[in-house]
């Protein structure tokens, strides 16, 4: 639970189905506030309706690059009001810092490790570790 007592809101853009349902149902048991959006036109739509706290996001996706999305999410919100955690399959060194110069404040290779994700979203969100 955030401060203010209500769920900490998650945005994941994946368009990888079963990905989604295992990263929605996991970060729900974890106690978080779980919106999934599979292209980056819908998820930049619904970032300004959800406002959430963070978001983790996929850079293939079928519309438009996730570094687009990243771009577009930095031009509404800044880093301390929204950080985003890249999650994806594109693991060279380029690709990594790429993602930070558009605005990416974490960036996972899949397939990752939960637990190192959820010690990612608690030092983003401010949280304590452990849920």
């Amino acid at each position: 639970m955030g401060a203010q007592g209500r769920r900490k809101r998650i945005l994941v853009i994946e368009d990888n189905g079963a990905l989604s349902k295992m990263l929605d149902r996991w970060l729900t048991f974890n106690g978080f506030d779980v919106r999934i959006e599979a292209t980056g036109q819908a998820a930049l739509s619904c970032a300004v309706d959800y406002k959430p706290d963070l978001v983790i996001l996929d850079l293939r996706l079928p519309d438009i690059s996730g570094y687009d999305v990243c771009h577009g999410l930095r031009q509404q919100f800044s880093p301390w009001e929204l950080p985003i955690v890249m999650l994806t399959g594109m693991d060279r060194p380029v690709d990594q810092l790429r993602g930070f110069a558009h605005g990416a404040d974490a960036y996972l290779i899949k397939p990752f490790d939960t637990a190192e994700l959820l010690k990612i979203l608690a030092i983003l969100m401010g949280e304590p570790a452990s849920r």
